[in-house]
């Protein structure tokens, strides 16, 4: 037998981070089915079974959202009564759902349904609720549609969870946006994007209502009140509709665009994801945390890479602790990294420079 130097034998012991899905709807609704019990949800992947199984309003929902492309690969009915449907045990069903969007069939946004009780102010405390409180990957966004022709952004309930869209169609116009929504990964503007559906464009005075006015210098970004709506641009060949703005229900937090609250909700689930396998295995040692930041980075690199991410930190500061002359720290470093070996907690940080995409060119043309 050959004398073997070295000797290696291989363990293999891969791990799979979790992974999230970006486009899964849920869509409660009213339906003249006997048979369907009463806010039980059911899992589509093609619109014919949607139909056959919620005659009415849910099933005409979930059809137009599987219509538009790309659209949702997985569709979520809740069935309510078709006479005083209970909106809110609807809701209740959803929250354990896996799913990102969520909507009221046919529901558009009015005093009624907007005040206390009323089922678009369920649908807004609903995704806030879950997305607050909620298991790892509940994170969602509500999507709700004004009435036919209304422009006054002054009717919705402010909330960045929420997506609000103004139309002229007689269609669901809420289920189309949120089936076009679920096509598209979390990073992606929904500025100009497809959407499947009748609807007459509206008038420039009404966008601007709509929207407020537009800049006059080239330093003024878009307005917006929080409302986006559906248009006809004539630059682009062909009588299509798209979607006229990419606004989230409430700008004041910082979240004024759809991207940036479906994409902060997917990275913070991969960054969780990624370092669930460090809890209870890493140590707090300085190989250990620099364990941590090579998991980090091993998520946020790749965004950096494909443009989504311009720049980003991460910095661990008992890292800079234990990196110090044990002999040169003070009794209240030294304390601190006591307190945290004792609670076994570390505190990281991590800044993200997101690249958010062009929604508007300001050219000056000069003649001479």
């Amino acid at each position: 037998m050959a004398v073997r130097y070295v000797r290696v034998d291989p363990i293999v012991n891969l791990f799979a981070p979790a992974t999230r899905a970006f486009g899964t709807i849920a869509v409660v609704g009213r339906t003249s089915s006997t048979a369907a019990v009463i806010a039980k949800p059911v899992l589509f992947t093609n619109p014919d079974d949607a139909k056959d199984a919620f005659p009415g309003e849910l099933g005409t929902a979930i059809e137009l959202a599987f219509l538009q492309t790309p659209g949702p690969e997985l569709v979520f009915g809740v069935p309510v009564a078709s006479t005083a449907p209970d909106w809110a045990a609807g809701l209740d069903a959803v929250a354990a759902l896996n799913v990102q969007l969520v909507l009221l069939a046919n529901v558009p946004v009015t005093d009624t349904t907007k005040a206390d009780g009323g089922p678009i102010h369920l649908l807004s405390d609903h995704v806030t609720s879950v997305s607050n409180t909620g298991a790892d990957g509940s994170e969602r966004m509500g999507v709700a549609m004004l009435e036919k022709g209304e422009t006054d952004p002054g009717v919705i309930l402010p909330n960045e969870r929420m997506v609000y869209i103004a139309h002229n169609s007689t269609q669901d116009a809420a289920a189309a946006v949120a089936g076009t929504i679920a096509g598209y990964e979390p990073s992606v503007s929904l500025l100009l994007k497809p959407v499947n559906i009748t609807s007459p464009p509206f008038k420039p005075a009404d966008i601007e209502t709509l929207n407020g006015p537009q800049p006059e210098t080239a330093k003024t970004g878009p307005t917006g009140a929080g409302v986006n709506w559906l248009t006809t641009p004539a630059l682009i060949p062909g009588n299509g509709v798209f979607m006229g703005e990419g606004y989230t229900g409430d700008s004041s937090h910082g979240k004024k665009y759809i991207d940036v609250v479906r994409f902060t909700d997917d990275v913070a689930f991969q960054l969780k994801a990624r370092l669930i396998n460090s809890i209870g295995n890493v140590r707090i040692t300085r190989s250990g945390l620099r364990t941590l930041i090579a998991q980090l980075e091993a998520v946020l690199t790749p965004l950096l890479e494909a443009d989504v991410l311009t720049g980003f930190e991460v910095v661990v500061p008992l890292l800079a602790l234990l990196d110090k002359d044990p002999a040169t720290r003070t009794a209240e470093e030294t304390q601190r990294i006591h307190d945290a070996e004792v609670a076994r907690l570390v505190q990281v940080l991590a800044a993200l420079q997101y690249a958010g995409a062009v929604h508007r060119i300001s050219i000056s043309l000069k003649f001479d």
